[in-house]
């Protein structure tokens, strides 16, 4: 191997780290916050991917109808299970949130929606659409079983995940998608050519974290997140609802899985169910951060992406195995390092 190979395999492995970093951070955001195992991550790859293609060639994205959808099913939800308390005030907040901002949004988009639109309108649209689906999600599947066990939580997630998945089917189809770049410009440093989406990978992904940090150092919801992920029942003691928590903490997890989409899809064609694979090696960074540490899972996707790289060069039909052998050795660690359990007896 020369030193150019060398090079691209490295640039190649920072981006695509780059993209498992945010992935990772939405998983430990959502399991500090949540307890879930949020395996439809990749989902929100997806619908972010194809949104942002749906729109660049000028069609009206499924994503729109199905956040609809799945708007006036929580709105059912939360009307079910406000019956015996619903006030005017609260039955206003429902509808406005689960019914009125969907449709507004379907609105927009239909009346927007064109060819000659510029790359960062699609951008935006694509997020103001994939959000609003990460709130719906967790009113209808995570919030009814909100106090049940991880393992529940994660059997959830499982079937949140294959649902989601049969639904990127109905609305997007089997076939494949690409997306227009951020930008046609790029950059040589000597022998190493850089292009502009990934300057505009690089770039995003840290204005995301910088965007993330000031919203959890700097702001009341954002310093709610981190005391519900401190404590949950210690934060409820103090009045922050636990329930709004959650809502925030998937909305974060679907714009961010929707921004490391639309950052992909310009580089390989996105097809309903490729997320999954994607969301999975963000897992992988996740659960070498002990789903916990934020710094750490961004060193961790960085590494994945550089063994995932340099796998697709020597060998390339085991690049996947090989990145996710990469938890053995983690898991094997942790398990020696925690303390011995002793088994209950009947």
């Amino acid at each position: 191997m020369d030193t150019t190979i060398l090079l691209f395999l490295l640039q190649d492995g920072v981006t695509n780290g780059a993209i498992y970093a945010l992935l990772g951070l939405g998983l430990v955001l959502v399991f500090a916050v949540t307890r879930v195992i949020l395996i439809p991550q990749g989902e929100f790859v997806t619908f972010g991917a194809l949104t942002y293609a749906s729109l660049a060639v000028g069609k009206l994205p499924g994503t729109a109808r199905l956040a609809v959808i799945l708007g006036l099913v929580a709105l059912c939800f939360d009307l079910i299970a406000a019956r015996n308390t619903l006030t005017m005030k609260s039955l206003i907040r429902s509808l406005l949130t689960y019914a009125a901002l969907p449709l507004a949004i379907l609105g927009l988009t239909s009346a927007v929606t064109g060819p000659q639109n510029p790359v960062a309108l699609n951008f935006l649209l694509s997020l103001v659409i994939v959000a609003p689906i990460g709130l719906y999600l967790y009113r209808i599947a995570y919030q009814p079983i909100a106090h049940a066990s991880v393992l529940v939580l994660l059997i959830a997630s499982v079937g949140v995940h294959l649902a989601l998945q049969g639904l990127g089917l109905v609305f997007f189809g089997p076939e494949g998608l690409r997306g227009p770049p951020i930008s046609d410009t790029a950059i040589t440093l000597g022998a190493l050519r850089i292009s502009g989406q990934s300057l505009g990978i690089y770039a995003i992904t840290a204005l995301l974290i910088v965007a993330l940090w000031l919203f959890f150092g700097r702001t009341l919801y954002g310093k709610a997140l981190r005391a519900t992920a401190v404590n949950r029942l210690g934060a409820r003691l103090v009045g922050i609802r636990t329930s709004l928590s959650g809502q925030l903490a998937f909305v974060l997890a679907a714009v961010i899985g929707a921004v490391s989409g639309i950052l992909i899809v310009p580089v390989t064609t996105i097809y309903y169910d490729t997320g999954f694979l994607i969301g999975l090696k963000g897992f992988v960074a996740a659960i070498i951060g002990g789903l916990v540490s934020y710094p750490l899972t961004a060193l961790a996707a960085i590494l994945v992406g550089v063994v995932e790289a340099f796998s697709s060069f020597y060998a390339s039909n085991y690049k996947e195995v090989i990145v996710f052998t990469l938890l053995l050795p983690v898991l094997v660690l942790r398990s020696l390092a925690a303390p011995a359990v002793e088994e209950e007896h009947d």
